[in-house]
């Protein structure tokens, strides 16, 4: 019974974190019908309920809020425990769980997991890739990458490698079109671009002119919500676009992209790990932020690359309108 228990107010302990059975069954990686039972049950063995349920809403009751705050407590301290004993074994072990946005987790986390699997076969890694800004410490989440600056003074950080942001766009297009030689040259192509998820705002093009850094609204004839399809629609000929070099980089490799403008492309030291206090003594943790910094050194430093490639060859006519 005590076990119940205690999965019992974990389920609760996160449903009321984040508001919702489904996303607290997601985060823990069980169904929400089973945070449903486990919840119903503890219910019963207190007396008392929880939640207020309806349709469209999960809201704590008032006794559900003072319990909710006793039972964090509680779960923290339980996870103390835990972390002091994976610190004291001096081999990786245990589940890592590992949240990033999805240009991240498939471009440089997740080809670079077979090689940390193999140093550590006894960790088992659970990445989660998602825009949403997740809360690790409600969410029991080890390690976070983000980009953007950092709001949570909770969160222990170390900053990763650099990377680029450059206008690319396909072969063929720029065989049709011509290729602008000036942000300003923009205005005359076909142009694609991002809109983020989570505010609903377009992308605004950042370009380096005159040693300043200036920002462009494009009308795009084609705007699409993830980062990955704007490259995809760039090397089918759509236009010119402007992407993260990490993210256009197989395309580049491929032939199927080529740097567009890239005397003006500007420079982001903006891509951060983050992870709880609790978690500094981890093995686990601590062997993960290790290959981090390995290779996102080693894989945006290439990248980055790219648009220095294209810098050169786009010749002194584009460096001197540029920086």
């Amino acid at each position: 019974m005590l076990l119940e228990r205690l999965t019992g107010l974990i389920a609760f302990a996160r449903a009321g974190s984040m508001g919702s059975f489904t996303a607290a069954a997601r985060s823990l990686s069980i169904s929400p019908s089973a945070v449903s039972k486990s919840i119903q049950r503890l219910e019963r063995h207190l007396g008392v309920a929880l939640f207020t349920r309806t349709t469209r809403s999960l809201a704590l009751t008032a006794e559900g809020r003072d319990l909710h705050e006793r039972a964090l407590r509680l779960l923290g301290e339980a996870e103390a425990i835990e972390q002091a004993a994976m610190s004291a074994r001096s081999e990786p072990s245990g589940t890592l769980r590992v949240a990033a946005s999805l240009p991240i987790g498939l471009h440089v986390i997740a080809p670079a997991l077979p090689a940390f699997r193999k140093r550590h076969p006894k960790v088992t890694v659970d990445l989660r890739l998602t825009d949403r800004i997740v809360d690790i410490i409600e969410e029991g989440i080890d390690v976070a990458i983000r980009i953007g600056d950092l709001a949570d003074s909770r969160l222990l950080s170390r900053s990763l490698a650099p990377y680029r942001l450059c206008c690319f766009a396909s072969p063929a297009y720029l065989a049709a079109r011509g290729a602008p030689q000036h942000p300003d040259d923009l205005a005359g192509h076909d142009l694609v671009n991002l809109r983020y998820q989570n505010t609903g705002q377009s992308f605004w093009w950042p370009f380096q002119i005159g040693g300043e850094e200036i920002e462009l609204a494009p009308t795009a004839g084609i705007v699409i919500d993830v980062s990955d399809a704007v490259a995809v629609t760039l090397a089918a000929g759509g236009g010119i676009g402007i992407s993260a070099t990490f993210i256009a980089a197989p395309y580049v490799e491929r032939g199927a992209l080529v740097p567009v403008l890239a005397a003006f492309a500007v420079e982001r030291h903006n891509i951060t790990a983050v992870w709880p206090e609790s978690r500094r003594a981890n093995p686990a943790v601590r062997a993960f932020l290790d290959l981090l910094q390995d290779v996102f050194q080693e894989r945006l430093t290439a990248t980055a690359s790219l648009s220095e490639e294209g810098r050169h060859a786009a010749g002194p006519q584009a460096t001197a309108n540029g920086s």
